[in-house]
């Protein structure tokens, strides 16, 4: 099995990316455009439990735009089934998919294999949150390897308020030797 170098890291900038939107354009990640950038990983159609987060992500929209955050959920699903969970559930933010193994792994995502044709029909990443500082520098990144495990967004939020106000840096930066 082959390991993961993982590449979004602490005070650095975060990897470039490439997606597609829902409107079948592409969309190349270079950067928040001056502001604060909060972008979601979720696992994609299949997952329940990421309806329910993007859901609360939903309700918080304004929320996090009011803190001044630019808001973007990204997955490895097609088109079709990006559009049909939009559709479905009304979000209102920005999306876009079909997120390839290599940018998940330059993002130092977790990728995961199907369990069953019914649960997704390629690769997925696993959830990830990432708050970007309008540097584009990593200020925090929550990188899971299931959906069980995700930062409350009502806390991120409060924390990210925190440290936007008191001009708090990246943390965890710190390099053990080995």
């Amino acid at each position: 099995m082959k390991t993961v170098n993982r590449k979004a890291d602490a005070g650095q900038p975060l990897p470039v990316f490439s997606a597609t939107r829902l409107d079948g354009s592409g969309f190349r990640f270079e950067g928040s455009r001056g502001g604060w950038f909060l972008l979601v990983v979720y696992r994609g159609k299949h997952c329940g439990r990421c309806k329910k987060y993007l859901n609360i992500l939903e309700a918080m929209q304004s929320d996090w735009k009011k803190s001044g955050f630019e808001i973007l959920v990204v997955s490895a699903d097609s088109i079709h089934k990006a559009t049909s969970d939009r559709e479905e559930f009304g979000w209102t933010f920005d999306m876009a998919c079909e997120l390839g193994e290599a940018d998940m792994e330059r993002l130092g995502l977790y990728i995961s294999d199907p369990l069953s044709p019914d649960e997704a029909d390629q690769r997925f990443a696993e959830p990830a949150v990432f708050c970007i500082r309008p540097d584009n520098t990593v200020q925090i990144a929550a990188i899971s390897n299931g959906p069980s495990a995700r930062p409350d967004l009502a806390e991120l939020l409060d924390g990210m308020q925190f440290t936007i106000e008191h001009d708090k840096p990246a943390r965890g930066m710190v390099i053990q030797s080995s």
